[in-house]
C-alpha cells in the first residue's frame, strides 16, 4: 500500500517555535472531533510569522498504579521496563513514543513535549514490587520510553529515586538518555558497575549541532554528549553509542563520524534503527520536513518507503527497527564495515549480574548468577544489536 496522498507535505507550514520539535499540534488518533485549518483569506505570511508565541512546559504530578512495563516483542531483547516521565522535554521530532500522549486526550505534537507528566511516586512503587515474595528480578531498561533524564528531572529527581533503590536493593539496570544530567548519578551507578549491575547508551543522531536543534530541540548538544560518553567511560561504566534513528538524507550522512567520535570518547559498543514513523509520528514528520528542509522532503520519504517496503512504516518485528531492501542492506553494510574498523562490539556486553539482588527469600531463590537477552541468534545480527543487548 502506497502512503502517499496529493496533500502529503503542507503548502505552508507553520512556522518552527523555538525550542520546539514539533511545528503543530496535531490531534490524536482517538479524538471524536477532527479539526482542519481553511485559508480564508484574512490570515498572511507576515502576520505573527517570525514570532509565534511561546510555549511554556507545563509538569503535571501523577500518582501512578505501576511503574515496571513488561513487553514480549521478539525484536526488543529486554522484558521490563521503567519510565519515570510521559512526554518528553526533548521535542525530539522523530520519537516513535509520541503517540502514547493521544492515550491522554493530548497531541502527540506539540503537547507531548510541553505536557509532562512526572511520576513522583516511582520509587515508591518499585520497592513494591521487588518486594513481592513472587518477583522474580530482571534487568530493568530505564528511560526506553521518553528519556528519564529530561530537563524536568532535574528538580523533580524521580530517576535518582529510582536509581537509588536498584542501587540499594542491587536490582541491574540499563539507561538510554541523550541528557549529559547522567552524570549527576554516576556516585550511584559507578558502584554498580565495579558489580556489573549497569550499562548506559548515549543517543547521537548528527554531530552537527544546528541539525540536532532542530531534530532534538532540548536535548544536550552533540558534543555535550559526546563528553558524557567519556564521563561514563572514565567512571567505569560500559557505554555505547546508540544512532537511532538513522535519518535519509539528513542525519545518515552522518553515520561513520558519529562512530569514530563516540569510539574516540570511550564508547565500546554501538547500534542503529532507521526512521520509525508509526501513527501520528509520520504526519508530523513531514511538517517538519516540509518546514526545515523542503528542498528534499520528497527525496526523504521516497528513501524511507524505499525501506518499508513502500510504506512510511511497516510494524513488522522482523523489519521495523533495520528496514528492508538494497537501502537498508546499504546502511547495514556500512554500519558493519565501520563498527569493524572501529573495534567497537568487541567485547563482551550484555551480562548484568542479578546474584547480588536482595529481595524476598523466595525471590533470591529464583535469582540466576547473570541475566542476558540476545536481540538475534546470528552473529551478525548480535554485532549490529549489541546497544540494544544491554537491557
Amino acid at each position: 500500500m502506497d502512503d502517499r496522498s496529493d496533500n502529503e507535505f503542507p503548502i505552508a507550514p507553520p512556522v518552527p517555535r523555538k525550542g520546539r520539535g514539533a511545528v503543530d499540534n496535531l490531534q490524536g488518533r482517538y479524538e471524536i472531533a477532527q479539526r482542519e485549518a481553511v485559508d480564508d483569506g484574512w490570515t498572511h505570511e507576515s502576520d505573527d510569522a517570525d514570532f509565534p508565541a511561546p510555549l511554556r512546559t507545563q509538569v503535571f504530578e501523577e500518582r501512578a498504579k505501576s511503574i515496571l512495563t513488561h513487553n514480549q516483542s521478539p525484536d526488543i531483547p529486554f522484558s521490563v521496563s521503567l519510565n519515570p516521565y510521559r512526554g518528553c522535554e526533548h521535542g525530539c521530532i522523530y520519537c516513535f513514543a509520541r503517540p502514547t500522549h493521544s492515550y491522554l486526550g493530548l497531541s502527540p505534537g506539540l503537547d507531548f513535549e510541553s505536557r509532562i507528566y512526572a511520576k513522583v511516586n516511582a520509587a515508591e512503587l518499585l520497592e513494591r514490587e521487588i518486594s513481592r515474595k513472587r518477583y522474580v528480578p530482571e534487568p530493568i531498561a530505564l528511560g526506553v520510553n521518553t528519556d528519564a533524564y529530561q530537563p524536568v528531572e532535574r528538580d523533580l529527581r524521580i530517576t535518582r529515586s529510582v536509581i537509588q533503590v536498584m542501587h540499594d536493593r542491587g536490582l541491574p539496570f540499563a539507561a538510554i538518555t541523550k541528557s549529559s544530567l547522567i552524570e549527576r548519578d554516576l556516585d550511584l551507578l559507578a558502584p554498580m558497575a565495579e558489580r556489573k549491575q549497569v550499562m548506559a547508551a548515549v543517543t547521537i543522531t548528527t554531530l552537527d549541532a544546528d541539525l540536532a536543534r532542530t531534530l532534538e530541540p532540548r536535548a544536550a548538544t552533540p558534543a555535550r554528549r559526546l563528553r558524557t560518553i567519556r564521563a561514563l567511560s572514565e567512571a567505569g561504566v560500559p557505554v555505547g553509542v546508540s544512532i537511532a534513528p538513522v535519518i535519509p538524507f539528513v542525519t545518515e550522512p552522518d553515520m561513520e563520524r558519529v562512530l569514530e567520535a563516540c569510539a574516540e570518547a570511550g564508547a565500546t559498543h554501538a547500534s542503529y534503527i532507521i526512521l520509525r514513523l508509526p501513527w501520528e509520528v509520520a504526519p508530523l514528520f513531514k511538517s517538519w520536513l516540509a518546514a526545515h528542509f523542503p528542498d528534499r522532503a520528497e527525496r526523504v520519504m521516497n528513501r524511507v518507503r524505499d525501506m518499508r517496503g513502500g510504506k512510511d512504516y511497516d510494524s513488522d518485528f522482523s523489519k521495523r527497527m533495520k528496514g528492508e531492501g538494497i537501502w537498508a542492506d546499504l546502511l547495514r553494510q556500512r554500519f558493519r564495515q565501520a563498527v569493524k574498523r572501529l573495534g567497537l562490539n568487541e567485547r563482551t556486553n550484555g551480562i548484568l549480574d542479578l546474584s547480588q539482588f536482595r529481595g524476598t527469600p523466595a525471590a533470591a531463590a529464583a535469582v540466576p548468577r547473570v541475566a542476558v537477552r540476545s536481540a538475534g541468534t546470528r552473529s551478525t545480527q548480535a554485532r549490529d544489536d549489541m546497544q540494544l543487548n544491554l537491557f
